[in-house]
C-alpha cells in the first residue's frame, strides 16, 4: 500500500531527533537533583545511603508556561540497596497534531545510588520502545527488542558505575550546600540510552515562589549535553522548581494536581517543532532545486562538533561559514565491493547497529523483494528509497526508532525513514550511515535526519522528502547513530542561520 499525499509533504522533520533531544533533557529535569557540601569526582568511592521509608513525589511539567505533562517518582529502600520508578506523561504538539507519550523506567541501584539493572518502555501511539539493561563486569550491557528480536549492546564504564538521576536528590540530602561549590557525577539515562558525566554548581540563595507560597531556596545549575539547567531547593532538600532549555519547566505538586488538565489534551498549543526551528534573515525560494548555499552559523564552533561530521565532500565548515553543494553523482557508482569484502573504512557501515538490525530476517527479505534481480548498487538505491518514501506514513513520532519496528508499524517521520533507509541498504551490501543536521522548508530550518550511501563515493538520500542526492539545504552536523545525535542537544535553541549565498547551477 503507498502511503502518500500531499499533506505527508509536511512531514519531514526529526521526530526522534528534536523530540528524543528534548526527552533526554525533560528525563533528567524531572528527576530530583540536589547537591552538597564536597565535590564528588566520577572515580570516587560515595558513601553509603540510608532511606527509612518509601518516598513519592509528583511533578507539573510546562512548556512555554503551557501545562504538557507531569512525572511521579518512587523511591524504596530494599535489601541490597533501592528500588527506584519513574513514570512519565506527556501530551505534546507536533507539527500541529497532539501526540501522547509515556515513558517508564524501574531501576536497581546498590546502598550508594550505583545502577545495578533497569527496565524501560517509551509509547507513542503505535509505536513503542522497550530495554533493559544490568552492569556485567564492569560494563553496562543494554538489551532491546524481545523474543527472537532481542539485541545487546556493550557500553564500557571504565569502572565509572553511573547514577539513577531519581536517586542524586536521595543521596546529596543530608548535605550542607554551599555558593560557589561545583562536582562532576556519572549518570545513565534510559531514555536517552547515554552515560554521561555531568557537572553541578550551587551558584545562589534567594526566594522563589511556588504553588503560593514563597521559598528561600537554593539555586544550583547543571551542565548536560551543552544545555544548562537550573534547580530550586529549600531548606529540607526538596526540588521546587526546575528549568531546562526552549521554556522547559517541572514544578513540585501533588497527586491530585499533577494529572489535572491532562485529560483532555492538555494546553499543548506550543508546537515542539516550530519552537525548535531557526529562522533565517531571510528565506530562500525553491530549495529543493537548490545546488549550492553559503551560510552563516552563529552559535557553533568547530569544537562543539566533530570537524569530519561537519566537513565532507559536499559542505565545508570553516570560520563560522558553512558551504554546501549538492554532490554529483560518482561516475563509476557501481564499483562497489560485495559484502564482506569492501574497503576496511566502509566495514562499520555494512554492519547491524543498536537499532539497525540489518542482519534480521525480515529486514532482509524485504530489501530483497524491493531490489528484485538488481545488483546495480546505486539503482537499488533508488529502489529502496522509493519504498521507504512511499509505504511509510509521514506522521510524527516521539520515540526511539528501529529499523525492524518501523518495517512493521509503517509509521513515522524522519528518523525512522532514515533508520529504515539505512538497515535496507546495509542489508543489501551497500554501506550507509545516518546523517543529522538541518533542512530548510516552509520558511525555517528544522532539525532533520536522513541517508547517506556509499556507491564508489559517498551519496545523500532522504526518503522522506524523496531526494536522491538530496538539496544544498541540507547541512549536516553529525554522522551517526543515536549515540552520535544525541550530540546535538547543545545547539538546540542556540544557533541562527544568516543566509549569505545560493544558486541553482
Amino acid at each position: 500500500m503507498r502511503v502518500h499525499s500531499k499533506r505527508a509533504l509536511f512531514f519531514n522533520l526529526c521526530g526522534a531527533g528534536i523530540v528524543l533531544f528534548w526527552l533526554f533533557m525533560l528525563a533528567a529535569l524531572v528527576k530530583k537533583v540536589e547537591f552538597g557540601e564536597e565535590t564528588y569526582a566520577s572515580s570516587h568511592e560515595y558513601p553509603q545511603m540510608t532511606l527509612d521509608s518509601p518516598q513519592r513525589e509528583w511533578k507539573e511539567i510546562y512548556l512555554k508556561d503551557k501545562k504538557v505533562g507531569y512525572a511521579v517518582n518512587l523511591i524504596k529502600p530494599i535489601d541490597e540497596g533501592f528500588f527506584i520508578q519513574e513514570e512519565l506523561f506527556l501530551r505534546l504538539k507536533l507539527m500541529g497534531i497532539a501526540n501522547g507519550v509515556e515513558t517508564f523506567i524501574q531501576s536497581h541501584t546498590d546502598k550508594q545510588f550505583r545502577l545495578t539493572n533497569f527496565r524501560f518502555r517509551m509509547r507513542s501511539g503505535v509505536v513503542s520502545f522497550n530495554a533493559s539493561g544490568h552492569i556485567e563486569d564492569g560494563d553496562l550491557v543494554i538489551t532491546t527488542g524481545s523474543g527472537t528480536d532481542k539485541r545487546a549492546k556493550r557500553i564500557p564504564l571504565d569502572g565509572n558505575i553511573p547514577l539513577m538521576g531519581a536517586g542524586l536528590g536521595y543521596f546529596f540530602e543530608s548535605k550542607e550546600l554551599n555558593i560557589g561549590e561545583t562536582f562532576t557525577l556519572p549518570i545513565f539515562d534510559p531514555s536517552a540510552m547515554a552515560h554521561r558525566e555531568a557537572t553541578f554548581r550551587v551558584v545562589a540563595r534567594e526566594s522563589i515562589r511556588v504553588n503560593q507560597t514563597t521559598y528561600v531556596a537554593h539555586r544550583l545549575e547543571a551542565e548536560l549535553w551543552g544545555q544548562r539547567m537550573s534547580f530550586w531547593l529549600d531548606e529540607n532538600g526538596t526540588t521546587l522548581k526546575e528549568e531546562g532549555f526552549l521554556g522547559l519547566t517541572a514544578v513540585k505538586s501533588s497527586a491530585a494536581n499533577a494529572p489535572r488538565g491532562l485529560e483532555d489534551g492538555g494546553d499543548a498549543d506550543v508546537d515542539l517543532y516550530e519552537l525548535a526551528a531557526i529562522t533565517p534573515d531571510r528565506p530562500l525560494p525553491k530549495p529543493k532545486r537548490m545546488n549550492y548555499l553559503r551560510v552563516k552559523l552563529a552559535g557553533i564552533t568547530e569544537s562543539d562538533l566533530s570537524p569530519t561530521d561537519l566537513n565532507s565532500t559536499r559542505q565545508t565548515f570553516l570560520d563560522g561559514v558553512m558551504e554546501v553543494t549538492r554532490e554529483a553523482l560518482p561516475s563509476r557508482p557501481n564499483d562497489l565491493s560485495p559484502i564482506g569484502t569492501a574497503d576496511e573504512a566502509l566495514r562499520p557501515f555494512l554492519q547491524p547497529a543498536f537499532n539497525i538490525e540489518s542482519d534480521e530476517e525480515e529486514i532482509i527479505s524485504k530489501a530483497r523483494e524491493i531490489t528484485g534481480e538488481e545488483r546495480r548498487p546505486l539503482t537499488n538505491c533508488r529502489k529502496l528509497l522509493d519504498w521507504v518514501y512511499h509505504h511509510l506514513e509521514k506522521r510524527p513520532v516521539a520515540s526511539i526508532p528501529s529499523a525492524i519496528g518501523v518495517l512493521r508499524t509503517r509509521v513515522g517521520d524522519c528518523n525512522e525513514h532514515a533508520t529504515l533507509l539505512t538497515a535496507f541498504l546495509r542489508a543489501m551490501g551497500i554501506p550507509a550511515r545516518i546523517s543529522s543536521g538541518l533542512v530548510y522548508t516552509r520558511g525555517k530550518f528544522f532539525y532533520h535526519a536522513w541517508t547517506e550511501a556509499y556507491v564508489g563515493g559517498w551519496v545523500t538520500l532522504d526518503a522522506t522528502m524523496n531526494q536522491l542526492p538530496v538539496d544544498a539545504t541540507h547541512i549536516t552536523l553529525v554522522q551517526g547513530n543515536l549515540e552520535k545525535q544525541v550530540e546535538i542537544t547543545g545547539l538546540v535553541g542556540k544557533l541562527n542561520v544568516e543566509i549569505l549565498e545560493y544558486r541553482y547551477d
